[in-house]
């Protein structure tokens, strides 16, 4: 799903201790705000030792969909940059699709196999052929100077494209490994920082909303996004790369409706989940946690919290 041993936050308020009853510091509306502090609040209390989640762990999003027009949201950390592990596929997904509608990609059944196999089974391989294709770049032995520099500024294209659209915390530009990068890849990891992607819940969030508000590209594309992201939110025992064991999908309740992209590594879990309940209600929820990978009571526990606490507002 991702690097391992890259899940530490960029911008950690390193040292921090764990929160107990100092005051929450999540902004935006002050109804989802104090929800969200709510939830969160257990999670920094609730456990003791190593299993404690301090602060600088955990960055979460919350966006209430009561209201399709008028959608409320607040954040913990929100415009903290972490290495996202695989969420950073969503950004691929919906460049894939500008380009296609621009005319810069040509649909065909390989792209579209890549992309199921990138976003369904978060496979890395599937996506390195689709930043290979966004970006014009591949992956191979070291470059001379001039040479590697045309190349980074070519695989910095779908950067290019989300600040384009206001994006302003968005490092989508390296190729998700599992035993680490090598030859040119390493090559501009090493003389370009970040060495790394990096996104914050903020925007990972903003842009799940664009999507499921058929905002992002066109509405037609948003639906074929959308079908790649639909998720059965019932864990499969027998199924050890499931995006929903261990996820969101685990905290809901029955009869909710669930499209997500997970990533998780080593030391990282994340999750960016929409979510509609058997109520009605719809809430996107996004949450990155660091140096817990292992725990997958987490964000489970952290949804479950999330659909009470709407349910009462």
């Amino acid at each position: 799903m991702g690097l391992p041993g890259a899940g530490s936050s960029a911008n950690a308020d390193a040292g921090s201790p764990p929160l107990t009853s100092a005051p929450m510091r999540s902004d935006g509306d002050p109804q989802v705000a104090a929800l969200l502090d709510s939830v969160l609040l257990r999670v920094f209390n609730s456990a003791s030792g190593s299993n404690v989640v301090r602060r600088d762990q955990l960055a979460a999003t919350l966006i209430d969909l009561r209201n399709a027009h008028n959608p409320t949201s607040a954040s913990f950390r929100g415009d903290v940059q972490i290495y996202p592990a695989s969420v950073v596929k969503l950004f691929y997904l919906v460049a894939t699709h500008r380009w296609l509608e621009d005319g810069k990609l040509q649909a065909g059944a390989e792209l579209d196999r890549a992309l199921e196999r990138m976003i369904v089974d978060s496979w890395n391989e599937a996506t390195h052929y689709v930043v290979d294709v966004l970006t014009d770049t591949t992956s191979g032995p070291e470059l001379s100077g001039p040479v590697l520099e045309t190349w980074w500024q070519k695989r910095n294209a779908v950067n290019r494209y989300f600040e384009s659209l206001g994006y302003r915390q968005v490092v989508a530009n390296r190729k998700p490994w599992c035993e680490g990068p090598f030859g040119r890849e390493k090559q501009s990891a090493v003389l370009h920082a970040p060495h790394r992607n990096l996104l914050t819940s903020r925007e990972t969030a903003k842009l799940l909303s664009e999507i499921v508000g058929r905002r992002v590209v066109t509405p037609a594309r948003c639906d074929a996004m959308m079908k790649l992201l639909s998720r059965d939110p019932v864990p499969k025992p027998l199924d050890p790369e499931s995006q929903v064991k261990g996820f969101v999908g685990e905290g809901l309740p029955s009869g909710a409706k669930l499209w997500s992209k997970a990533g998780w590594t080593s030391d990282t879990r994340h999750d960016a989940a929409y979510v509609e309940l058997p109520s009605g209600r719809k809430f996107i929820l996004v949450v990155f946690i660091t140096d817990h990978s292992a725990d997958e009571s987490l964000i489970p526990g952290i949804a479950r919290d999330v659909v009470a606490g709407l349910d009462t507002r």
